[in-house]
């Protein structure tokens, strides 16, 4: 159901705007860290939490939202989100301590959930057909530009302004689009069930122990009894989750979603994409500066070669949809593309120039770009437009979920390669985070990079294997030999 109001352009500003802001907090975050760090006198977990906090909540509280947003309205939830979002980002550029900071960003990541939810549910509701997928390649560009341009702004307003003023560009930028809510036409789903307020308790609770033990594995150690227990908390609670769901009359998600392997594939699209594209924006960096000897300025100079096809990319893969080429095939070329392109940047070492690592980043950054300009929006063609929260919430609680997770599980693994090549764990945590400085430089970057080389020969088979199996897990359905031989029969007498 929707309302009569509609400005299809002022709302596809809008959410783009909104968009652009939710990634730029997260890679822009971690730009500010030191600056965070020197001024608040935190360091180790407290700082840490400054990222945590932010991608615990955001990815627990994402289906929630989503579920939500068809049941009291996509508009208002949207609205509602980014409020929340930019009253903790504002509260985050005055918090006086690292506590407060932590739980300002812990506000800004349910406040995300929000917009990210509904935002793509408004997109779905409001525009139809070539139009729907022009605006979901404009939605994948604006969060690639987000992503891409977060840590080179924040890291210019840290520098001139102090890191403050990152939090308060994101609350001023959501601010203006909050003033343009009005022109959203507002809708929900025609049939208004209560929402199921005990599944969403276990599933927060279970996604959010999940996330938390993965996040922890590596400072805790992964044979710590408390990491054992929130996993093994996790995984229960979401079991639960599931059987709550399957006897629900009115569900926080309703499981033939998931039964719709299309639909379902396309969901693995981002996990896919977790491992191929985000785990190298998270750790290549630290490479360049570690072993490469990089400033931080050259390194990220240097990654623009796999982020800036990102901007450009999900146009391009709308434009092919739109001309008649199969959006599995974009899907599937795109995928393949992370499987051969961390397969092409073993060829990286410490002396590497930056020409020889610009083909495999390059064809890294195209594939992200296309899976963001086709994957979402051909998830939610499939949808009625009465579930668009809902799905927009569980596809994107599979994105942000599998980015906490695996980059957790990348890095210690990274870390556990490491030592056997240098050996000493603690020593691998510093080689792993940057700094070679403990030990004699050459030996210590030759074993980083082999780790690294291990590491990139295993992201690129989970991505084989990803791309073969959500190829054929989108191909269209075969009909019945029944059904083809009448079909036959009915051309023959045609003739």
């Amino acid at each position: 159901m929707r309302s009569d109001r509609s400005h299809p352009l002022i709302t596809l500003v809008v959410v783009l705007a909104a968009f652009i802001t939710v990634p730029m907090s997260i890679s822009g975050a971690a730009v500010a860290l030191p600056g965070i760090g020197a001024d608040l006198h935190a360091a180790g977990a407290p700082l840490q939490w400054v990222m945590n906090a932010y991608n615990l909540t955001f990815a627990s509280f994402m289906l929630v939202a989503g579920s939500a947003a068809d049941l009291l309205g996509r508009r208002r939830v949207f609205a509602g989100g980014a409020a929340l979002f930019a009253l903790g980002s504002l509260a985050a550029a005055a918090a006086p301590g690292a506590g407060l900071l932590d739980a300002a960003r812990a506000l800004s990541g349910v406040g995300a959930a929000g917009v990210f939810a509904s935002g793509g549910a408004i997109l779905a509701t409001t525009f139809d057909g070539a139009a729907r997928t022009r605006a979901f390649a404009a939605l994948g560009s604006a969060a690639g530009l987000g992503l891409a341009a977060g840590p080179t702004l924040s890291g210019w307003l840290a520098g001139t302004l102090g890191w403050r003023a990152s939090f308060g560009l994101h609350a001023a930028v959501l601010i203006v689009a909050l003033t343009g809510t009005g022109f959203i036409a507002e809708s929900r789903a025609a049939r208004r069930p209560r929402l199921d307020v005990t599944g969403a308790v276990v599933f927060v609770a279970g996604l959010g122990a999940l996330v938390l033990g993965a996040v922890q594995g590596p400072g805790w150690g992964w044979s710590n009894p408390g990491v054992a227990a929130l996993l093994v908390a996790g995984v229960a609670l979401l079991a639960a989750f599931t059987v709550l769901q399957a006897r629900s009359a009115a569900p926080l998600l309703d499981l033939s979603l998931v039964r719709d392997r299309r639909f379902l594939a396309l969901c693995l699209v981002p996990v896919v994409t977790t491992f191929g594209f985000v785990t190298l924006l998270t750790y290549l960096p630290t490479y360049l500066v570690g072993a490469g000897g990089l400033s931080a300025q050259r390194a990220g100079t240097v990654m623009l070669l796999m982020t800036a096809p990102v901007l450009a990319a999900p146009p391009l893969a709308g434009g092919l949809v739109n001309r008649g080429v199969p959006a599995r095939a974009v899907i599937t070329a795109a995928l393949a593309m992370f499987a051969g392109g961390n397969t092409w940047l073993t060829v990286i070492g410490p002396d590497t120039p930056a020409a020889v690592i610009a083909g495999p980043l390059l064809l890294i950054g195209l594939g992200a770009g296309l899976t963001f300009g086709a994957g979402d929006g051909m998830a939610m063609s499939l949808v009625e437009p009465e579930r668009a929260g809902m799905a927009t919430g569980f596809l994107n609680t599979m994105r942000i979920g599998s980015e906490a997770i695996v980059i957790a599980v990348f890095g210690a693994v990274l870390v556990s390669l490491t030592a056997t090549r240098v050996g000493s764990p603690g020593l691998a945590a510093k080689v792993a985070a940057g700094d070679l400085s403990g030990g004699d430089g050459a030996a210590l970057a030759a074993g980083f990079t082999e780790a690294l080389h291990l590491l990139l020969y295993g992201t690129a088979a989970v991505c084989a294997v990803g791309t073969v199996a959500i190829a054929a897990a989108l191909a269209p359905p075969r009909r019945p030999a029944a059904a083809v031989a009448t079909a036959d029969e009915t051309a023959v007498t045609a003739r």
